[in-house]
């Protein structure tokens, strides 16, 4: 198999980039990016360390993130399998990007930046559910902002194709298979919906 090795072969190969990616990117939150990104529930957060690579899903019952300036954001790490992949990379490595969406809609919003893990109390406390705070916070400095093409989202009708969940393979499952049946299964598939809902935050 043959890989391009060369960035002037890959270039010649696209061609220009049009004039609208370029234009569409912000060094900071403008007001319809502010809009765009504080509607979002869900992100996707990747980051890199010395292990490798690692792209993790955020969400939350409201925006995902919180302005801190126009060019911070905070994102409280909310419980999780305590695997810390995405904390221990931004330790080492503080490059993060994000991709944030929104149910129903083909555009994704992607912002790129650095970033660090801060447990300063009060603004762990002011994330405040029910009494319950995150263990700490990641602060993200924006460095650029821009929207993604809508065609991947549209080619996977990913908001308007229906559930394609059906028959796939359990948490569970998975974990039995990895496990050799010495853990998961349906005992831990069973179990999973009231642990979740005690452990949210």
């Amino acid at each position: 198999m043959r890989y391009i090795e060369e960035k002037a072969e890959l270039e010649a190969l696209y061609g220009a980039t049009g004039s609208a990616s370029l234009n569409k990117v912000a060094q900071k939150l403008t007001p319809l990016y502010r809009k765009w990104i504080m509607s979002s529930r869900f992100c996707v957060v990747s980051t890199v360390g010395p292990n490798g690579t690692d792209g993790s899903p955020r969400g939350d019952d409201g925006p995902v993130v919180r302005e801190l300036d126009s060019k911070t954001l905070a994102m409280p790490d909310w419980r999780g399998n305590n695997r810390m992949d995405t904390l221990r990379n931004i330790v080492a490595d503080g490059r993060i990007s994000l991709m944030f969406m929104v149910a129903g809609s083909n555009t994704v919003v992607r912002g790129n930046g650095t970033a660090k893990v801060t447990i300063d109390t009060g603004l762990r406390e002011s994330f405040d559910v029910k009494g319950r705070h995150p263990r700490s916070v990641v602060v993200i400095h924006l460095s650029e902002i821009y929207t993604q093409c809508a065609r991947a989202m549209m080619r996977a009708g990913l908001w308007c194709e229906g559930d394609h969940s059906e028959g796939l393979p359990t948490a569970g499952q998975i974990l039995a298979e990895m496990t050799e049946n010495n853990e998961g299964g349906a005992p831990y598939d069973d179990a999973w919906l009231e642990r979740a809902k005690k452990t949210m935050w």
